[in-house]
């Protein structure tokens, strides 16, 4: 994946191959529940696969352990729980009909990887013994401002992991050094995939304060940039 578009036909193609129509299908089921958008399915899960060759263009392999901010009604979680099997996928939303959904869908992905769901403000998981720090990619499709996405993901990602934001496809940096320092992020690139979708990679260089992420609500209402 380049700054301008990684993406083939060919690595598109083997990229759909991954998602079967049991994934698809639990998608499809989400959006029956208005849980997702109005963007069509197939567009949906391509969207989801752009988050997968962001990363693992900005790892340079597959990701051990991802948290998925605000996953919702199932994406891009689902697609990268499909496409990285062997990794331990954790789904975090703080709705409890989504969560419901989720763990309910994800109890029939048995013979997918280790997937766990989360019910909760992101900014208490990201403080939590248990979450913060333990993973090498976080992932972030509509989750909030990039200043909230950051604070929020930055708490959960490891120093040496990667963070990977949905962004508009148009627009100018949202990312500044002086709010991203003292998370201990960088903007790292923003990529493009098959010219119809935009993401942001921030890379986890230093140690993110202890008072980081602040308290449920404060992030959104005291933003850092």
């Amino acid at each position: 994946m380049s700054n301008s578009d990684p993406g083939s036909p060919v690595a598109l193609s083997a990229l759909r191959g991954s998602i079967t129509p049991e994934i698809e299908s639990m998608l499809i089921r989400s959006v029956e529940l208005g849980f997702l958008g109005r963007m069509p399915i197939g567009e949906q899960i391509d969207h989801s696969l752009g988050f997968v060759a962001a990363a693992e263009s900005a790892l340079g392999r597959s990701p051990t352990a991802v948290a998925d901010l605000g996953s919702g009604g199932g994406v891009p979680g689902l697609v990268l729980l499909a496409c990285w099997p062997t990794a331990r996928v954790v789904l975090v939303d703080a709705n409890e009909r989504r969560t419901e959904f989720l763990s309910e869908i994800t109890t029939e992905l048995v013979r997918f990887g280790e997937v766990e769901v989360i019910r909760g403000r992101a900014e208490e998981v990201g403080r939590s013994e248990e979450f913060r720090t333990q993973f090498d990619l976080v992932t972030s499709r509509s989750f909030g401002a990039p200043a909230v996405a950051a604070e929020c993901g930055a708490g959960l990602l490891a120093v040496g992991g990667a963070m990977v934001v949905s962004e508009p496809p148009e627009g100018g940096d949202r990312w500044p050094d002086d709010g991203l320092r003292p998370l201990g992020l960088v903007s790292s690139t923003r990529l493009r995939f098959e010219e119809r979708f935009s993401y942001q990679v921030l890379r986890k260089e230093g140690q993110t304060g202890d008072r980081y992420p602040r308290r449920t609500g404060i992030p959104s209402k005291r933003p850092l940039f």
